[in-house]
């Protein structure tokens, strides 16, 4: 198939004429398989010919093969999607997010692939999912009940799971989010803690104070987390007091920490789903006058660089999110490579262990 390149441009308001792989080849006096190397296998190619190929392109005006030309004919795009949340803001505001994505990008670069970031929603004409060409695609904390994972295995291309519930035939990158929430709780238990809060995060089902032992929660990330909690919560006798923000970011946070502070049997600690909600914990404290860690001990998740950033440092589990970043690429590539060798693809399950980082809000009770 021809991988002609794009037209040289306007100028003067005639238009050039078309330079093509041939025109370069009648030029140089090489054959267009030549030329089409020096963009395509440089390695087919000595160094000093490939210059003179490049320089008479260069001097054509000539950009390039054709994109999507080339895609056709090699069978690939060249291109991996990442599909995130109903709205593609998530990727550039939350913190854990964009170290995420840019561990991703770092661990791509050599490989030449590129990025495109995909909503999960599935609502109108267009379905990113279905109609945006990518070699393989993957699916990050995305809200389970999105039809967008059903519409990439449909279109059979390889795919990797991030902060999602594993199953057998993808391949999939967690970490250990149980037993870091359980370290968590636990930590809370040995400096004397009897009265606690949970802090939930989640995209559906009730809002507000909840029965942490009959909540069914939506995200991966989110179950486990709670899960932790109560294996260390459950054998001491302890019942938490437990809120579930109304949607995410840090106004739903404040408005569920007020929940579990403004009222006279208020918690003497608060183990929050991420570090985010932690923060709206400890503004929360600040507007009510509860000082941490003498009258409140807040415990966060992920330990994102708003951790070290607040004062005072905050508590919380740190889970190494470029490191999840880099095994997300690399075995996504691996599947990709895999699929065009063999068409058959042996699913990786990777579970990166969590950390508790005990920093300055959290101290024993008052007795």
């Amino acid at each position: 198939m021809a991988l002609d390149g794009q037209t040289a441009g306007e100028t003067g308001g005639d238009v050039a004429p078309r330079v093509t792989l041939q025109t370069i080849a009648d030029q140089v006096g090489v054959s267009r398989m030549t030329v089409s190397n020096a963009f395509s296998k440089p390695d087919q190619l000595s160094a000093a010919l490939r210059s003179r190929i490049l320089a008479a392109a260069e001097e054509l005006g000539y950009v390039g093969p054709d994109p999507a030309a080339r895609a056709l004919a090699k069978g690939t795009t060249g291109t991996i999607g990442i599909v995130l949340t109903s709205s593609l803001n998530y990727a550039f505001t939350d913190l854990v997010a964009t170290s995420f994505l840019g561990a991703i990008a770092e661990q791509l670069a050599p490989t030449g692939l590129a990025i495109t970031l995909l909503t999960s929603s599935d609502s109108g004409a267009i379905i990113p999912a279905r109609d945006v060409a990518m070699d393989g695609a993957l699916i990050y904390s995305c809200d389970p009940t999105s039809s967008v994972v059903d519409v990439l295995t449909r279109r059979r291309l390889p795919l990797v799971y991030v902060d999602q519930d594993p199953v057998a035939h993808i391949s999939s990158i967690n970490v250990d989010d149980r037993n870091g929430g359980r370290t968590a709780a636990q930590h809370l238990l040995d400096l004397g803690h009897r009265h606690i809060g949970l802090l939930l995060s989640g995209l559906h089902g009730p809002h507000g104070v909840v029965d942490p032992s009959a909540i069914k929660l939506d995200g991966h990330a989110s179950r486990e987390r709670l899960l932790g909690w109560q294996d260390a919560l459950r054998p001491a006798g302890i019942t938490p007091l437990a809120v579930r923000q109304d949607g995410t970011g840090l106004e739903p946070a404040r408005h569920a920490a007020r929940l579990l502070l403004d009222r006279p049997d208020r918690p003497t600690a608060i183990l929050c789903f991420s570090d985010v909600v932690a923060y709206g914990v400890l503004q929360v404290a600040t507007d009510l006058r509860i000082r941490v860690p003498q009258d409140l001990s807040v415990v966060g998740f992920d330990d994102n660089p708003l951790a070290v950033q607040i004062q005072p440092a905050l508590t919380t589990v740190r889970q190494d999110v470029a490191a999840k970043g880099r095994a997300a690429a690399a075995t996504l590539t691996a599947a990709i490579a895999q699929t065009r060798t063999s068409g058959e693809i042996t699913p990786q399950h990777i579970v990166l262990p969590t950390e508790l980082l005990v920093r300055d809000t959290t101290a024993a009770p008052r007795v």
